[in-house]
């Protein structure tokens, strides 16, 4: 196949999509694959081989056969670009524009869950207006979370923009003003006992869930150091919980997966507390690096780095021609 890799992208996870496209490109390259990089550049150009692109509607990307979007955040893993490339006709690795969407707001995600009754962290949603017109209101309707608290953008990754709050007062405001300086929504989380696990997803009509796995942090919480750079972390597959949550686990995944309407794949996160599992996000591009969680929960079930972005581009092509 004739492969387009997207990296970079408008939003705050520009560097690590450019680190998630190299690892794509190599992949597809050892599988086999003719590869031709996009940049997508901090003010939205796309650029291959040096030279501007122009895009036209129906009429493909570089004459590729699919796309791999290794693209995070806003502009790229929201639904924006997955609508642009619907328009240029071409297949593309990942969720559509809906579930795209969907997945990235975490409060929106979070009040599907709410809606189907799916155990999760609980939080509360602070709008950026809300929060200039009375601090002190909106402190008050986030003193029942308790402390510690995590706030966060409400649509980023990658842990940019996430802030640990231990004392509340000054500390949450600057939080959240920390938050704000990334999106105009702001999601603010009770802290979650028990042990952090993720799962990957993968497939198409019949999707499959890997082995769980255990996130061991050398910090205070999984911030983007412990996700990105060497040693941060520690991941131990399965997850040292036992057989019945691993099973629970795994039929969680692959419940949201479906019931957000994801396509080819996704990694979603957990907390398990003794027999209870809650569900804390999802994500419909997870990092593709190489210290990435996704593709090295799917290489401890035997299924290495060049075979997965293999078969997900094969994916691709299936549900673009089933689709027609």
């Amino acid at each position: 196949m004739r492969v387009a890799v997207l990296g970079g992208g408008r939003s705050d996870e520009h560097e690590v999509s450019l680190a998630s496209a190299a690892s794509v490109r190599d992949g597809l390259e050892a599988a086999g694959h003719r590869v031709v990089a996009v940049e997508i550049t901090r003010d939205g150009r796309w650029l291959s081989n040096g030279s501007e692109l122009s895009l036209t509607p129906a009429a493909g990307l570089l004459a590729c056969d699919v796309v791999f979007p290794a693209l995070h955040g806003p502009f790229g893993e929201d639904g924006v670009v997955q609508g642009l490339l619907e328009c240029l006709d071409v297949p593309y690795v990942g969720s559509g524009v809906a579930s795209s969407a969907l997945c990235i707001d975490k409060v929106r995600f979070k009040q599907l869950m709410a809606a189907e009754a799916v155990a999760q962290v609980d939080s509360r949603a602070i709008a950026r207006r809300r929060f200039a017109e009375s601090r002190e209101r909106v402190l008050e309707t986030l003193a029942p979370l308790g402390l510690p608290v995590f706030v966060k953008p409400a649509r980023l990754g990658s842990s940019v923009g996430i802030t640990r709050v231990d004392e509340g007062g000054l500390e949450l405001i600057a939080a959240l003003e920390a938050a704000f300086e990334h999106d105009e929504l702001a999601i603010v989380e009770a802290a979650a006992s028990g042990t952090e696990v993720e799962c990957s997803v993968l497939g198409g009509d019949s999707p499959r869930a890997s082995q769980p796995g255990e996130i061991v942090l050398q910090s205070a919480f999984y911030d983007y150091s412990a996700k990105y750079e060497p040693g941060g972390m520690e991941l131990i597959v399965p997850a040292r919980v036992s057989a019945p949550v691993l099973a629970a686990v795994q039929s969680l995944a692959l419940a949201v997966f479906e019931l957000c309407g994801c396509a080819d794949l996704a990694r979603v996160d957990f907390f398990v507390d003794g027999d209870e599992v809650v569900v804390n996000e999802l994500n419909t591009m997870p990092g593709f690096t190489p210290t990435s969680v996704y593709a090295k929960l799917w290489d401890a079930d035997g299924l290495p780095y060049p075979a997965l972005v293999d078969e997900l581009c094969r994916l691709a092509l299936e549900r673009a021609r089933s689709k027609a």
